[in-house]
Order: C-alpha cells, then sequence, then structure tokens
C-alpha cells in the first residue's frame, strides 16, 4: 500500500518529530488529570500547560502560517498557550496558568494529536524555511521535556504527601569520588559560540574569538558530599563568603541547603522524582543557586569558571554522553563513572552574564523574541543535566537563569586562576 503523507516515515524531520512528541507523552503519561493543572510558583507551569504550549507553537509558527487553508484546532487556545510572544497579542497571565482546569488532560492531548496529524500531513509540501521552525519547536520541545520534568518536581514537593512520579531505581554501591582534579589551560586568544553547523539557538552565535587568561578548571562536579562539609563548616551562617544580594536572599528566605534537602537526625535526604531518599554522597550536588555556587566556590578557594573557560574545556567532549534523559524514568544525578565529564547530570553554573555575543542579532519575526529579550540580569549555565533530552546539548549551549533559581538541575563546577 502508497504511504500518504500522514504516515511517513522516510523523512529524518518526520522522524524527528515524532520521537520528540512522544517523549513528551510518555514523560506526562503516569500523572492525572489534577497532576497536571496545579502550578506550584510562578517560575514554574503546570504539566498540561506545558503539553498545549508546545503544541500551540507548532500550530501557530508552521500550520498556522505556512499551510495554506489551515483552521485552528480551538481559536481560544492561542490566548491560554502563548508563553512571551508579544507579537502574538494577548495571552494569560504567567502566573495564573495554575488556573487553566478546562481544556482538560484528555482535551490537550487530543489537540497535540490533532496537531501532530496535520504538521505530518503537510511536512512533505513544507518550504524550507517552515521545515527550519518544525526543527526550532522540536529543540523548543525538548526544552519543555526538561521544564516539565522539574516543574512537576517543585510541584510535587509541596504535596505534604511527597509522592514518587516514578518508582525509585536500584541503589547503586557508594563510592567516594577521587580529589578534584584539574585541567589545565596556559590562556590566548580561543573561538567559542555556534560555528554554524547543524543546529543551534540564536543566542550561541555568532562564532567569535575570545582572550583567555591562564586557569584551570574542575574535571568533575561539586558532589553532595563535599556539600555537606561546606554546611557543616558554617557556609551558610557565613556573611563573608556571600555576595550582597546572595546575602540577603538567604536571611529573607532562610536557605541552608540545597533546595529539596532535609535533614532527618544525622542525614541529609533530598526529594526527586522517586520520592525522599538519602543523599547519594559520591552524586554531584543539585538544586542551588547561582548565590549558593558562587558562595561554596568562595569557600573552597576557587571561582565559577567563566562561560568561555567552561566551553574551551568541553569542546573535545561527547555533549551525547553522561548521564542525560532518554526515556521517562526517576531521573537524578548520579555519581561520576571515571574521567573528566562535561555533559549530564547537571547544568553547571558560570561566572558570566547572559548579554549577546558581538554581532548577535535577533532573527526577524515572533521567534525573534526567544533568547534575545532575556539578556539581562541572568546568569549562563553550561553542559546539560539528568533532565536533558541526550542529544540536545552542544559545547556553544547556553542555558540561563536568574541567580536566585534553582529548582532545575543545577550544580557546581569549580575553577581557579593560575
Amino acid at each position: 500500500m502508497r504511504a500518504t503523507p500522514a504516515d511517513r516515515s522516510d523523512h529524518p524531520l518526520a522522524h524527528r518529530y515524532r520521537t520528540v512528541r512522544s517523549l513528551t507523552d510518555s514523560l506526562a503519561a503516569p500523572l492525572s488529570d489534577a497532576d497536571a493543572t496545579v502550578q506550584s510558583m510562578d517560575d514554574a507551569s503546570p504539566a498540561k500547560w506545558h503539553l498545549a504550549h508546545t503544541t500551540w507553537f507548532f500550530e501557530t509558527f508552521v500550520l498556522r502560517d505556512h499551510v495554506p487553508g489551515y483552521t485552528l484546532h480551538d481559536d481560544r487556545f492561542p490566548f491560554l498557550f502563548n508563553s512571551y510572544y508579544e507579537a502574538e497579542g494577548r495571552r494569560h497571565a504567567r502566573s495564573r496558568r495554575g488556573m487553566i482546569t478546562r481544556p482538560s488532560l484528555d482535551e490537550v492531548r487530543g489537540y497535540r494529536a490533532a496537531v501532530d496529524a496535520a504538521l505530518l500531513a503537510a511536512l512533505p509540501t513544507l518550504s524550507e524555511a517552515a521545515q527550519e521552525l518544525v526543527a526550532l519547536g522540536c529543540n523548543h520541545e525538548e526544552q519543555h521535556q526538561e521544564l516539565l520534568l522539574t516543574d512537576i518536581l517543585h510541584h510535587f514537593s509541596e504535596n505534604p504527601l511527597e509522592p514518587a512520579m516514578f518508582a525509585p531505581e536500584p541503589k547503586r554501591p557508594v563510592a567516594v569520588p577521587p580529589p578534584t582534579g584539574w585541567i589545565e589551560h596556559p590562556g590566548g586568544i580561543v573561538q567559542v559560540g555556534h560555528g554554524g553547523q547543524g543546529f543551534a539557538f540564536d543566542c550561541e552565535g555568532p562564532r567569535h574569538d575570545v582572550l583567555l587568561h591562564a586557569h584551570a578548571i574542575a574535571d568533575r562536579t561539586v558532589t553532595n558530599g563535599e556539600w555537606a562539609a561546606f554546611i557543616a563548616d558554617g557556609g551558610y551562617r557565613d556573611a563573608r563568603l556571600w555576595l550582597a544580594d546572595g546575602w540577603a536572599w538567604v536571611q529573607a528566605n532562610g536557605i541552608d541547603a540545597p533546595l529539596y534537602w532535609e535533614r532527618q537526625g544525622e542525614v541529609w535526604t533530598r526529594f526527586g522524582l522517586d520520592g525522599r531518599r538519602a543523599i547519594d554522597p559520591a552524586a554531584p550536588v543539585t538544586h542551588v543557586s547561582f548565590f549558593e555556587a558562587d558562595a561554596y566556590a568562595t569557600w573552597a578557594g576557587a571561582r565559577l569558571p567563566t562561560e568561555f573557560e567552561w566551553e574551551a574545556a568541553a569542546a573535545a567532549h561527547d555533549p551525547a554522553g553522561g548521564n542525560q534523559l532518554d526515556h521517562a524514568h526517576a531521573v537524578e544525578p548520579r555519581p561520576s563513572s571515571g574521567g573528566p565529564a562535561f555533559f549530564g547530570d547537571v547544568w553547571q553554573w558560570t561566572g558570566s552574564a547572559y548579554r549577546p555575543y558581538p554581532g548577535f542579532r535577533t532573527v526577524e519575526g515572533a521567534v525573534g523574541e526567544y533568547n534575545g529579550k532575556f539578556m539581562s540580569g541572568q546568569f549562563v549555565l553550561r553542559g546539560s543535566s539528568c533532565a536533558t533530552p541526550r542529544g540536545h546539548a552542544r559545547a556553544c549551549y547556553r542555558n540561563f537563569f536568574y541567580p536566585h533559581q534553582r529548582w532545575q538541575f543545577t550544580g557546581v563546577r569549580l575553577a581557579k586562576d593560575l
């Protein structure tokens, strides 16, 4: 039987699209309608909203704009599921997304199925520009897969029952990691940024020269056990270690440990997607803010790397390696299996402000609002995490958050001057 456009599997972009959309669906599969509707804080969004927003992206920027005669699935949805695109008009307030009890989770899944069918049917006839938007949408949805997991983790942590989303994985033997090793760099001119091959977000370029001073960067990230020593040494009580804004944040919010940590007797525990368990002292510490990362680095007699020091060191490493997201399971940082590791487990704070590279220009149209307008007051993180879909990251990838935020899988790698 001759394949129809809707079920063609020989188009590389069709395979990519199906793979991404299927993983999102499987991540949300364990959730009830109530689970998927609640919003635990302004920074987080309901899982149902993530499912719908990523679908709205494809429907709006591909189907509506590039498929003649396409009719919106529901003309009320653009108001509900637009995120921050001013060019797309009015939208529901971000802080009120948890009030969207209707459409139901099943209706949102129906929306996803309808858009999937329409896009796959149209894909063979789409222009090159439209296909580039499909590729952008796939990368956009991968970002939301990570956000979906971290937002659900925060939401479940607010439930007194601390429910698990996934069954815990078998416990692994705890092996004390070796002392931090240092990768030295003599300094000099290096090239950083996206070089033009393959996909990258606009904020990753243009590629350009930067001057690095002689420095060393740690061959692994900071562990839970090392962070526990920082706590025991009074790290959260010593104002000398903290930036002024960080110390004000600690005092105002009563911060005394990473997010989701809780002391039970003599044992530090953490809450994860598999429920509450004792921390693994050998695993990378996570859910720490830039303020905490900077204070720890000061306590350790080091500093945070610049984003370009990090990129220069990571360029020789496989961005698809390490502990990253492959399927729906209880993601968590894991102890190092040995050797320098720059990707997976935790995003790594750098000391670099999220600002444009020389020659940066936003792209035309509404999608030009994707990254550039957020280049204010945020810091760059590099690498990827255990919740980052494998294949999504690269050495030039720039993640970014405000310095107080820590609900993502954020960790710490040290650097020092030579």
